[in-house]
């Protein structure tokens, strides 16, 4: 036996995207990559911003001795503090570079958060629609996850979320704006799930983390503000990467931060920069924390995505599907015009188009659509996409 088989069959839960990839990679291969349209991958196509590629050259024309050595587990102190300014800049939070861990990326992330406050047995609540390893990075850990249901706009159903929460949770997982949906929780949404969560905290006599994962934070469009979750609750963790804002999904940098509010804040800080290493992350990658450092106020141009939001949105909704508007990330999550979510992705597939399944975000009946792609493919998958409605309409 290969392996295991509790991975051989997280494998068949976690395949959608990966299965909609190799697919991807047969269609082209048999009708040539211009006639494939994939919107099934969340990896941005546009190029990181010039400062990027400023400090990548300085730093390459300008080596200092020891820049690639081993550094402190937490980060280096100069990346560490940059974000600390940072998030006290959009906070008025007195960050400091000590409530900052560095990671690789918010996959990383976020398996050291929960290996830190997790213990075997305990639960973490996450609102569907979500990412689908979020089960995948709490069972590491001996954990497990909760799933409480969407409201119709794909926020979370507060009824529901208040029944999930027993003894045994650790803490409640959100992730804003959202993949697949690119809904955005407002002032308000964050604030009713801080206030459960605390009068959960007080009936079970616990401590419940509020975990933020936020790689799509500066992904905002129509002029939306972003509430960081530091203002509603004082136990919030903070679990990102630059891999959507920076465009550098391949080299895995992000990073850790805790509200200075937080109890025991030291002791947390100690146990991340314990679980970073012994996890065998060690540090985040070197030279890209030190690239980083300076670019914690750059971002990509995001009127380019709000632009191909736009573009797709208008067409789907012109041709009839039922869709909640994305205000940030880069995804559409149309309802499929039949319940059969998988069927109708077959049938986009008979229009060389690759979408990934809901039920692969733990939410049946819908699918989701990217939309950082050249704007070539997204133009090239409107006819088949209009086909597959038309067939069930």
């Amino acid at each position: 036996m290969a392996v295991s088989n509790k991975v051989k069959k997280f494998m068949e839960q976690g395949s959608w995207i990966r299965k909609m990839f190799e697919e991807g990679i047969a269609l082209k291969a048999q009708y040539g990559e211009e006639n494939i349209f994939d919107l099934s991958l969340g990896n941005p196509v546009i190029d990181p911003p010039d400062e990027f590629y400023a400090e990548l050259k300085r730093l390459a024309e300008s080596p200092t001795s020891g820049m690639h050595r081993y550094m402190p587990n937490a980060g280096l102190a100069s990346a560490r503090a940059a974000v600390a300014a940072q998030l006290f800049k959009e906070t008025g939070i007195d960050f400091s570079g000590d409530n900052v861990v560095m990671a690789c990326g918010a996959g990383g992330a976020l398996n050291v958060i929960m290996k830190t406050v997790a213990d075997p047995g305990d639960e973490f609540v996450v609102f569907a629609p979500f990412f689908v390893e979020y089960h995948f990075y709490a069972d590491n850990h001996g954990a497990t996850c909760t799933v409480v249901p969407p409201d119709e706009n794909f926020l979370p159903d507060l009824a529901a979320f208040k029944k999930s929460i027993n003894e045994k949770t650790r803490g409640v997982l959100i992730n804003s704006p959202n993949n697949p949906t690119g809904v955005l929780y407002g002032s308000d949404t964050l604030a009713a799930i801080a206030s459960i969560i605390q009068s959960k905290e007080d009936e079970f006599g616990t401590e419940i983390y509020l975990i933020s994962d936020e790689p799509y934070r500066k992904l905002i469009f129509d002029g939306y503000d972003y509430p960081h979750i530091f203002q509603y609750h004082p136990r919030s963790i903070v679990a990102t990467s630059h891999s959507k804002d920076l465009a550098l999904p391949g080299e895995r940098i992000g990073f850790i931060a805790v509200s200075p509010e937080c109890g025991e804040v030291d002791t947390l800080i100690d146990g991340l920069v314990f679980c970073t290493r012994t996890l065998g992350f060690v540090n985040a990658p070197a030279l890209a924390q030190q690239i980083v450092t300076v670019l914690q106020d750059v971002t990509v141009d995001v009127d380019v995505y709000q632009r191909k939001r736009d573009f797709l949105y208008g067409a789907l909704s012109e041709t009839g599907y039922s869709i909640v508007k994305p205000q940030g990330a880069f995804y559409l999550f149309p309802k499929s015009p039949i319940s059969d979510d998988v069927q109708f992705v077959d049938e986009l597939k008979k229009h060389r188009v690759l979408a990934v399944p809901g039920r692969g975000f733990g939410l049946p009946g819908y699918f989701r659509l990217s939309y950082c792609l050249e704007d070539s493919t997204l133009k090239g998958a409107i006819p088949g996409l209009r086909a597959a409605f038309d067939k069930y309409r």
